[in-house]
């Protein structure tokens, strides 16, 4: 009986890897018809991540030597190099350092072209700051309660003690200019 079990059990085996020859055959055929498919999908695939990972460590290089920049010019403002750098590499950080030194230099001639800026957080506080330096008061959404407090001051100013009120009552008493808005408030009582 042991010789027909080596029998039974050799057939088996053939039959088994027959089937493992039959499954590459096959495998081998519909490598064959898309051969090309498989390739182009394999290349696409790694041509992605090579420009995805380039891509990332250009905006690295380019954010690093931006910051680089912006840590020159705060050790020295005049630096045209490193403005350059800053501007060519990170035009909205540019804007905002130049924003920051005009208004600190009060340049209402440098801050008129950020008006017009796309990014409508320096256009708004070019626009504000222009308003203070020639004190005049301008809407702003970022300074709404600021430029409330000096229309109110101005019409102090003017003797329009009601139109002030009017304008201080329009502050949250739960703004940080609240505790300004009640001193100015009391201003008004003088200028009756």
């Amino acid at each position: 009986m042991s010789i027909k079990d080596d029998v039974t059990y050799v057939k088996t085996e053939l039959s088994s890897d027959e089937k493992v020859l039959e499954s590459a055959f096959k495998l081998e055929t519909l490598y064959k018809k898309y051969k090309v498919l498989i390739w182009g999908t394999v290349s696409v695939a790694l041509l992605s991540f090579a420009v995805i990972k380039g891509m990332e460590a250009m905006r690295a290089s380019k954010l690093e030597a931006a910051n680089q920049a912006l840590l020159t010019l705060e050790k020295k403002p005049d630096d045209a190099a490193a403005l350059s750098v800053l501007k060519e590499n990170n035009p909205a950080l540019y804007e905002l350092f130049a924003l920051a030194q005009a208004a600190k230099k009060r340049d209402a001639k440098a801050l008129a072209p950020m008006k017009s800026s796309k990014n409508e957080t320096v256009a708004d506080m070019s626009a504000y700051s222009i308003g203070a330096i020639e004190k005049k008061p301008v809407e702003s959404k970022l300074y709404k309660e600021l430029s409330y407090l000096e229309e109110a001051y101005v019409l102090i100013r003017k003797g329009e003690v009601q139109k002030a009120k009017e304008k201080l009552s329009l502050i949250d008493a739960r703004s940080q200019v609240a505790s300004f808005a009640k001193l100015l408030e009391h201003a008004t009582l003088k200028a009756k």
